[in-house]
């Protein structure tokens, strides 16, 4: 997937559902996505896709390079699944492996590289999801404000994410990045609370960073 924006561009995109990933053929190399984004001048991209699904056997990789020029803006989260938990399956894919760039003004400023494989690692154990099987990460991103801006918008976050979080069956976390953004993660024992939470934090910190309201999709989540 490429996705370029130009200067001053508002572009919001989503699925049409959740990203099923099949089992793999024997022998063959993983299912293999790469995502390059690059967003120009004051352009901003909300990405807000509906879960990753990993079904049993399944091998995915993902990798994602996204470039911020000045005063670009960025909503983009990832949700990771378990895999059908309406058949009862629960990580029974081989492996999931994701990892991203998020570069600003040609300085990264994030990267992430998640591998999870439950064949051979236990998912569960507290060094990994611990007892919960939902993931997701929220990178939220204005290039150009200044760093006490993005500490009130990380205060500001911290009180919602408090509020939404319950030990055992949700936790949310917000911190800054080195420059120029917000990283939001999520672990939960199931998917409901999930969504509407990055709808939530996305509604509030669009408010702040952009006086403006968010729009969902015009799609049933």
């Amino acid at each position: 997937m490429q996705v370029n924006l130009a200067s001053g561009a508002k572009v919001q995109l989503t699925t049409t559902g959740a990203t099923r990933i099949y089992r793999s053929r024997e022998g063959f190399s993983a299912t293999t996505q790469c995502n390059e984004v690059s967003i120009a001048e004051g352009a901003l991209l909300e990405y807000l896709p509906d879960a990753t699904i990993p079904f049993a056997g399944a091998r995915y990789l993902q990798r994602t390079s996204i470039n911020l020029a000045a005063e670009a803006g960025l909503f983009w989260w990832e949700i990771l699944a378990p895999g059908r938990e309406a058949r009862g399956e629960f990580f029974e894919y081989e492996e999931f492996a994701m990892n991203i760039s998020v570069s600003a003004l040609g300085g990264r400023i994030a990267a992430e590289n998640l591998c999870l494989r439950p064949s051979q690692e236990n998912v569960l154990s507290l060094a990994r999801l611990g007892p919960y099987r939902y993931a997701a990460t929220f990178y939220i991103c204005r290039v150009g404000l200044e760093a006490r801006e993005w500490r009130d918008a990380e205060d500001q976050l911290q009180e919602l994410t408090v509020s939404m979080t319950r030990r055992g069956e949700i936790l949310w976390g917000v911190s800054s990045l080195v420059a120029h953004g917000l990283v939001v993660r999520c672990l939960a024992r199931n998917g409901r609370e999930l969504l509407p939470g990055l709808q939530a934090i996305w509604r509030s910190a669009k408010r702040h960073l952009y006086d403006r309201e968010a729009i969902p999709p015009r799609k049933v989540n």
